[in-house]
């Protein structure tokens, strides 16, 4: 008689704490879903479609044919001997360096 009575009350105490955790659960609901649970419509695609912006602007035709041309002179000069092969190989390490360091550069520029 005693095992049953105290399984009895083991029972009882158990029903009465899960009554209070599920009470205590529907008054507090979790972080999720008071804040960031959005509802989520079903009958739509996303939009996928559309140019996304660049981060810095694309060099235009113009600045293209214009760099062909100094690139194309800076040969041509080399190979009449106009400029001399040090001269020549200065400018080429110019560009190196521009070609080097122009995204850190940019980056910086964007981010100021």
């Amino acid at each position: 008689m005693t095992r049953t009575v105290m399984a009895l009350g083991v029972a009882g105490l158990m029903l009465a704490l899960a009554a209070c955790s599920s009470a205590t659960r529907e008054e507090q609901p979790s972080i999720y879903s008071a804040t960031m649970a959005k509802p989520v419509s079903t009958d739509v695609y996303p939009v996928i479609e559309g140019k996304l912006p660049a981060a810095s602007a694309q060099m235009s035709n113009e600045e293209a044919v214009s760099l062909e041309a100094r690139l194309t002179a800076l040969g041509s000069a080399r190979s009449s001997g106009k400029i001399s092969e040090a001269e020549y190989q200065h400018r080429v390490q110019e560009l190196r360096l521009l070609a080097a360091n122009h995204g850190s550069d940019t980056l910086k520029e964007i981010q100021n």
